[in-house]
């Protein structure tokens, strides 16, 4: 199945529909899926967490007591505890972002829409992120899940990857490009 199915290529994909698979059959899809960008979210904001999972230095057995500890903390249960639990135990954490990449990838696929990541200088709001959603959907002729990043590098505006397509409609881009523009012509 891998071979054929870009998405569970690699040892990351491969745990990853070993778990949508396991998250299908015991109806906790929804569940697992939330529990993992939970997790996803917590990576993406702690520099200590990254560097605790991708440091040789830390042992297993560290890696397993912060681990445990911060999944009790965000109360993270069921298969994505146990998920990461294992791939710990298998010094393999440094692949957990990967992996919930590849699991949000399967289950976006399950319910039929496409994957958006939205970077915006400013966090967008409820309103925002539902017209951009209807548009991209317009667009793409299918629904659309956005994972959203804040940049406040970009100044203004959005930078919108849909699979290999990007849209750079940012503040920082138009300078840039600008400032090129002027160089060449003075």
């Amino acid at each position: 199945m891998s071979g054929n199915n870009p998405i569970i290529a690699g040892m990351a994909g491969r745990y990853a529909a070993a778990l949508f698979e396991l998250a299908v059959d015991g109806g906790e899809l929804d569940n697992t899926a939330s529990d993992f960008n939970s997790f996803g979210k917590i990576l993406d904001e702690s520099e200590d967490l990254r560097r605790l999972i991708s440091s040789p230095v830390f042992s297993a057995e560290d890696q397993q007591l912060a681990i445990s500890a911060i999944l009790k903390k965000a109360g993270i249960g069921g298969l994505v505890s146990n998920a990461l639990q294992l791939i710990t135990k298998n010094r393999r954490l440094y692949a957990a972002a990967d992996i919930i990449k590849a699991f949000n990838a399967m289950h976006a696929r399950h319910k039929g829409e496409i994957e958006a990541e939205v970077t915006s200088a400013v966090v967008l709001s409820a309103d925002q992120l539902t017209e951009l959603k209807s548009t991209l959907k317009s667009a793409m002729g299918q629904d659309v899940g956005l994972k959203t990043h804040v940049d406040p590098a970009l100044l203004g505006g959005l930078v919108v990857k849909v699979g290999s397509r990007m849209i750079d409609s940012s503040l920082k881009t138009k300078l840039n490009n600008l400032e090129t523009t002027m160089k060449e012509v003075g």
